[in-house]
């Protein structure tokens, strides 16, 4: 098995061993320093080792990754000599492009149940109170069996939550309808920011990210962000989501040769940004035992405390670029990068980190045992593909080579809360109706003086004070429904359905 090769200097290499590529990983340094090179040396390794990857593109430089290098110039034909790269040439990768938005990529849709209440809530930015309500509406949802696929459809719970406040109250817990017309106003800034795309079907399906070409190599899924990230609670918690499906669906596999898919997280701080304290145990716990599901996550982040520290001493891996000490902050942020690492009694990591040039990092991985090695100063190595942006018609040619377009480019909308709802109460109408022109013929045949036509009318439609027999019944089906369907739907650690069930 061919390590990958992250960097060099004059006496030693820094390789990681893909056995050691689930053990997670950071790559953090000052904008401009070299952060984006360096996660492409490691998905490029990763790919031909037949690894899948996935990773998050902000300012798309990253799709150059689906494109070889060009002809080296002067001044990388002397990197590459100081790297003692002799087998280096200009290669292109495999790669899929992904969009929430479907305009630079394949559809990214996941469907509401499949988000789940917890991470929903963050999105949408709720208080606990609110958050609560949420998981009450999605528990009638699943005891009743009503699809929740996209926002019609939990527009449609909500309006059913409200016109049955008092009957979902008694059994599930106390709703509000301030609470219900918060969430109705956070969904509608959701869609104005254009969630709605991105909730639908057909959801994606895991197995499509973890894929190889025909010569073997992993696919490096690219998902488009630079609009994304401008709504930093919609991206954080679709990665979040896209980690949590890993974790729920795929099976223990323990230590593999090599990882069975590597996810990198860009701009990791912002999962972090105001995170509740519940919600990031949580995130600890998937980041903490994915790696049993074969899966390496590497956050990559200005200033490695960007990351919380019980994370932190998950990563194993790390490639530290420059940071720029202007700053009490800054100052902190350098302290604490050069703690996280082995030392090294050649190098003062403190004041290196302050002088690193463009293209050089401080960078320690996992030895043999998984014992970190004490940090070396390198200079990164060059991937083989373009550095930089791809044009658009670059573009549109790798997705018409793309082995999922026909599976995601077209969406689908399937009978679920939203029309199920409607038909019901379309049902309930038109049962009403025919009760009421029962009771008015049984009426007219009736002695005129007796009142038998107002009493079975009452009796069946209810008056002010008291339930009819229709209402009574419609309420009883609602609560034996639940009770025969409550147990189909099972939610993960994050509030997902479990095992990707749909």
């Amino acid at each position: 098995m061919t390590d990958i090769l992250i960097g060099r200097n004059d006496s030693t290499s820094v390789t990681l061993d893909p056995r050691y590529g689930n053990r997670h990983g950071m790559i953090a340094g000052a904008t401009g320093t070299g952060k984006s090179v360096s996660l492409m040396v490691l998905a490029e390794g990763f790919s031909r080792l037949g690894v899948p990857c996935f990773l998050a593109d902000a300012k798309g430089d990253l799709a150059g990754l689906a494109m070889a290098a060009g002809e080296p110039g002067e001044k990388l034909k002397a990197r590459l000599e100081k790297l003692k790269l002799t087998g280096w040439k200009p290669q292109a990768n495999p790669v899929v492009f992904w969009d929430i938005y479907g305009k630079l990529g394949h559809p990214v849709r996941a469907t509401i149940s499949e988000m789940g209440p917890t991470l929903l809530g963050r999105v949408l930015e709720l208080n606990d109170t609110q958050e609560g309500v949420l998981e009450v509406i999605f528990k009638v949802a699943d005891d009743q069996g009503l699809l929740l696929l996209d926002l019609a459809d939990l527009r449609g719970m909500l309006t059913f939550a409200a016109e049955n406040a008092k009957d979902i109250s008694t059994h599930y817990g106390l709703i509000g309808s301030q609470s219900i017309a918060a969430i109705q106003r956070a969904l509608l800034k959701l869609e104005q920011d254009g969630a709605d795309r991105f909730f639908g079907e057909p959801a994606l399906e895991l197995a499509d990210l973890m894929r190889q070409d025909m010569s073997g190599r992993g696919v490096i899924n690219v998902l488009a962000a630079d609009q994304l990230i401008m709504k930093p609670k919609l991206y954080s918690t679709f990665l979040l989501w896209l980690l949590s499906e890993l974790f729920e669906q795929l099976p223990e596999v323990g230590d593999l040769d090599q990882p069975k898919l590597v996810f990198f997280f860009d701009e990791a701080h912002l999962l972090f940004d105001d995170c509740p304290p519940a919600l990031q145990q949580r995130v600890e716990q998937v980041v903490r035992l994915i790696r049993s599901k074969g899966v390496g996550v590497y956050f990559c982040s200005q200033n490695p405390d960007d990351v919380p520290g019980v994370i932190l001493g998950q990563l194993g891996n790390r490639v530290q670029h420059a940071l720029r000490a202007f700053t009490p902050r800054d100052q902190k942020a350098v302290k604490a990068a050069a703690e996280t690492f082995v030392a090294n009694p050649k190098i003062d990591v403190t004041e290196a980190i302050t002088k690193l040039g463009v293209g050089e990092a401080l960078a320690s991985t996992l030895g043999d045992g998984g014992v970190p090695a004490p940090v070396e100063r390198v200079l990164v190595t060059s991937p083989c593909c373009r550095i930089g942006a791809i044009t658009e018609a670059e573009r549109a040619t790798v997705r018409q080579r793309s082995p999922v377009g026909g599976k995601y480019d077209t969406a689908v909308n399937r009978e679920s809360a939203a029309e199920m709802l409607a038909k019901r109460a379309g049902d309930k109408a038109a049962d009403v109706a025919a009760a009421a022109n029962g009771a008015a013929a049984s009426g007219a045949t009736a002695d005129n003086t007796s009142g038998w036509g107002s009493a079975v009318r009452d009796a069946l439609l209810g008056t002010k004070r008291r339930q009819g027999m229709i209402e009574t019944m419609g309420k009883q089906v609602m609560r034996t429904m639940g009770s025969r369907l409550g147990q189909q739907i099972v939610r993960g650690v994050l509030g997902g359905i479990f095992g990707g069930k749909r």
